[in-house]
């Protein structure tokens, strides 16, 4: 037998109607549904991610410095982001023509595609062969020639990968071609998803865009390698073992100061400095046997005795000074 509503129960309920509580319930329990691609698996985890993002930024780090002596201007290179896409996504992100070189990694199935903005190249093949960079093209096609240089630069970028990866594994990667055309580099099915990393190169003023696709199916050994412990040890590979007070203790005791031995001072008028001329002899306030002063910047180091040695100028130091800052 139904179940009956007394009179305040169907008050209650009416007012309720009219008022429009019921609907606002309803309206706030409805949810939006997301959508899921069960095509695409999340092959790498977050923090495999993290760990990755690390490892490239090394390699930037160490490949910008390459650039550096190689093209004689600032150069600042940026992961922009480490993402895991469609290679049939990737396939069409790609300009035509394009300035493609497919690798791998030795003794694995791993197969990857770097991408150097046409503009990139050029630019790099403009200033390694003397120019400024600035120069104008009416093709983007890369020529063989264009192609014979740009393989130095591809080829250091092969040995910094490496560097990068050596706290996880020792890998070596080896360029297998150049491809004007992706369609022509295919390292995997188009349904397949890819590791794309994506790096801001900033030469002077000019910006341009660099891509690494590595195919994720065959990446998936490397990547149970991965894990947070490993981030702790993602460094540059130069510094391996090395604590952070150790890299920077080493660098500031090769930094170079400005070094000055002050033989005296004395004061003059205004009106005596305006009256001197040529021969005339300042008198100072310290005598010959006296100690020098030896100093940076504003901060006297030691104190010296002036002398010659191997018929150069030279100062004896005799005391080391314990006060970190003086004031003159």
């Amino acid at each position: 037998m139904a179940e009956i509503l007394s009179q305040q129960e169907i008050d209650a309920l009416l007012n309720n109607i009219k008022s429009g509580a019921e609907q606002k319930v309803e309206m706030t329990s409805e949810k939006e549904a997301i959508l899921f691609d069960f095509r695409l698996p999340n092959r790498i985890s977050k923090n495999q991610l993290r760990v990755l993002r690390s490892i490239f930024e090394n390699f930037a780090e160490s490949f910008s410095s390459f650039l550096v002596t190689k093209l004689q201007s600032v150069v600042n290179i940026n992961v922009t982001s480490v993402d895991q896409i469609y290679y049939s996504e990737y396939c069409l992100s790609v300009a035509n023509p394009a300035c493609l070189f497919t690798f791998d990694i030795k003794n694995t199935d791993v197969k990857g595609i770097l991408e150097l903005n046409n503009d990139l190249a050029l630019s790099l093949v403009d200033k390694l062969l003397g120019g400024n960079g600035l120069g104008t093209k009416q093709t983007k096609i890369i020529t063989p020639i264009e192609q014979k240089v740009l393989r130095v630069v591809v080829e250091r970028i092969m040995q910094d990968l490496k560097k990068g990866w050596q706290t996880i594994d020792q890998m070596d990667f080896e360029i297998e071609r150049f491809e004007p055309d992706i369609d022509f580099a295919q390292i995997t099915s188009q349904s397949e998803s890819v590791l794309l990393i994506s790096f801001e190169i900033l030469i002077g003023e000019q910006s341009f865009l660099m891509n690494i696709c590595f195919a994720t199916f065959a990446f998936d050994a490397i990547l149970a390698r991965l894990s947070t412990q490993k981030l702790s040890s993602v460094r540059a590979v130069k510094h391996f073992g090395q604590t952070a007070r150790d890299v920077l203790s080493h660098h500031i005791s090769r930094t170079q100061l400005p070094i000055r031995v002050e033989l005296g001072t004395t004061r003059l008028s205004v009106q005596e400095l305006l009256e001197m001329k040529e021969g005339d002899v300042i008198r100072l306030e310290t005598k010959i046997s006296d100690d020098q002063k030896v100093r940076t910047g504003t901060q006297i180091l030691f104190t010296g005795r002036i002398g010659v040695s191997n018929n150069k100028k030279a100062v004896k130091v005799t005391r080391k000074l314990l006060e970190e800052q003086k004031s003159i």
